[in-house]
């Protein structure tokens, strides 16, 4: 199911992995120390669906974006500055991403056409995929029974998250257009 959440197809890994927590470990009996296990197998899944979108991005991205890229404001030299800032940023990007709701889920697709490193793009995806799947399987574990408020709990920064994103591609795109046709 991690595996679906990474791979650009929204199934809430705040649902996810709560339930791993309690039903896979609390619920049965195991330690807590079972919570990392369900974190290191959240890891892997999310990992393997970064993996179908980072393969996406890049096998199919870049050349759609070159051929498609005018009609919705992009350009050669856009695509020169995102790979230019994944190389020099995408470790960080890729590694925070993976602890934010809803972007999370989206990351992979824009990092696969700047064609981030692959090793590295997979240790920090890990890494990061890790560490959410682990804490929101414990706090699965320590909800027990009641694991369905953590998405409640987290549910108020989904919307506040998608805003930003959205006011950052108005302000992309406004600036795109006044700088293409400027003001006399």
């Amino acid at each position: 199911m991690m595996a679906i959440e990474s791979a650009c197809i929204p199934l809430p890994s705040e649902v996810i992995m709560p339930l791993a927590g309690w039903m896979l470990v609390k619920a049965q009996g195991l330690s807590v120390f079972y919570v990392l296990l369900a974190g290191f197998f959240g890891g892997v899944g999310c990992t393997i669906g970064s993996l179908a979108a980072y393969a996406v991005g890049a096998k199919g991205g870049r050349p759609l974006v070159e051929k498609f890229g005018k009609y919705v404001l992009l350009s050669q030299h856009d695509l020169d500055l995102a790979e230019i800032w994944f190389a020099k940023y995408g470790d960080w990007a890729v590694f925070t991403s993976r602890l934010l709701p809803v972007v999370r889920t989206f990351i992979s697709l824009p990092v696969g056409i700047a064609r981030m490193n692959l090793p590295r793009f997979i240790i920090y995806t890990f890494i990061g995929s890790f560490i959410w799947s682990a804490g929101l399987a414990y706090g699965g574990y320590l909800l027990g029974e009641h694991w369905e408020g953590l998405r409640e709990a987290m549910r108020p920064f989904d919307i506040p998250i998608i805003l930003i994103i959205v006011a950052l591609i108005a302000f992309w795109l406004w600036h795109r257009l006044k700088s293409r046709h400027p003001v006399r």
